[in-house]
């Protein structure tokens, strides 16, 4: 079954599970808020898609999008003088363009499917705690690596999505993680992401800019 989802497109990946600071500027997207917070839209939800081809701003400047984004689901609303928005949002369930519709609203509308985890076999279930290690193990390195202490991280279903977030990954590396559909191989995905970037961190001796600083920016539409 599909539903209408309202889309803001960006330059970046929304991972289930995470958390996504907005600063809304734009006209289609200050209506795109209004219409959330007055539940014109229901559910106070969007759809966060990453762009292929083309740029944040600007009508018409995200000429390709990727197939899978993810539900952000609105936390709060700051409004500011001018008119623009500060948001907080969390991701909520993936799904996957099925049709975009721009001509209904300011704002782009997408036809969606939702998408779930395919059924972990039991041979893989049982394996499902060694990779979880795996994963977590990784993760340390790269911290320890990027020269940050290792921080408290909840053992759940996200797990992979978690350890992705808090980490520099490219728009490529998280769109691969929102695509899979199996909990496991996204567990392999995370540590083997983890191993790389860790390797290349040591041989520069140096990160691009301290870790919870890139994690927290609000991202422009």
């Amino acid at each position: 079954m599909t539903t209408t989802l309202p889309l803001f497109p960006l330059g970046t990946v929304l991972l289930p599970g995470t958390s996504l600071p907005l600063h809304v500027f734009e006209p289609r997207y200050r209506q795109l808020t209004v219409d959330l917070m007055t539940e014109q839209l229901p559910g106070r939800s969007f759809g966060v898609v990453a762009i292929r081809q083309g740029w944040e701003v600007g009508t018409g400047n995200a000429t390709a999008l990727h197939a899978v984004g993810c539900e952000a689901l609105l936390r709060d609303a700051k409004p500011l003088p001018d008119g623009r928005f500060d948001l907080a949002t969390s991701g909520g369930r993936r799904f996957r363009l099925v049709d975009v519709d721009t001509e209904s609203a300011p704002y782009l509308l997408g036809k969606v499917e939702w998408v779930e985890d395919v059924p972990l076999p039991a041979e893989v279930a049982e394996v499902l705690p060694l990779l979880v290690d795996g994963a977590m193990g990784a993760f340390r390195r790269y911290r320890r690596a990027a020269f940050e202490d290792d921080p408290v991280v909840a053992r759940t279903d996200a797990l992979a999505y978690a350890l992705a977030n808090d980490c520099l990954l490219t728009l490529e590396d998280r769109q691969h993680l929102l695509e899979e559909r199996s909990e496991a191989r996204r567990l392999r995905m995370v540590r083997r992401m983890m191993h790389r970037e860790a390797g290349i961190i040591t041989a520069l001796h140096a990160v691009p800019a301290p870790i919870a600083d890139l994690g927290h920016l609000p991202h422009r539409n």
